[in-house]
């Protein structure tokens, strides 16, 4: 088995919880938890006809004056970077985050979650400009969420 550490990171309230709990437990809540420091959490999975282990941190959201612990970044083989469709100066804090991620850990590889897809119009969506590596998602609705993460253990494995 392959064990890897892999985070979530992205500004407060964009999500980042509920990605992990529909992801490791199948599961979503509305209620807004607020996460304080880091909860790990363990995902076994296949790709590719590897064993993988996830070690999943999430870790508390940023603020423009409280910024993520970096020694968190430590040994972490890959990143989800979350931001909330709904709020676009998450999308914007989003190559922050990956800066700060990548000074600790040069080698790792990160994607994107552009999340709450659920709460957008769809003639919205088609204006919104989608990066590579970017995946519009929702947590409640479970849209490709399964997708991201398996996206990012095989950038990982190559």
């Amino acid at each position: 088995m392959i064990r890897k550490k892999i985070l979530l990171l992205g500004d407060f309230h964009v999500g980042k919880t509920s990605l992990i709990r529909r992801y490791v437990d199948n599961a979503f809540s509305d209620d807004y938890l607020t996460t304080i420091g880091v909860k790990i959490s363990k995902k076994a999975m296949k790709v590719d006809g590897l064993d993988f282990e996830l070690l999943i941190w999430d870790i508390e959201g940023a603020t423009p004056v409280k910024k993520i612990p970096t020694h968190y970044f430590a040994g972490a083989a890959g990143a989800i970077l979350v931001a909330d469709l709904t709020r676009p100066e998450t999308i914007e804090g989003l190559s922050g985050h990956a800066l700060r991620f990548h000074a600790v850990n040069p080698k790792s590889v990160c994607v994107r979650a552009y999340n709450k897809v659920d709460l957008i119009p769809e003639e919205s969506l088609r204006s919104i400009d989608i990066p590579p590596d970017t995946f519009l998602t929702s947590a409640k609705d479970d849209i490709n969420v399964s997708l991201l993460f398996e996206t990012l253990v095989r950038r990982i494995a190559s």
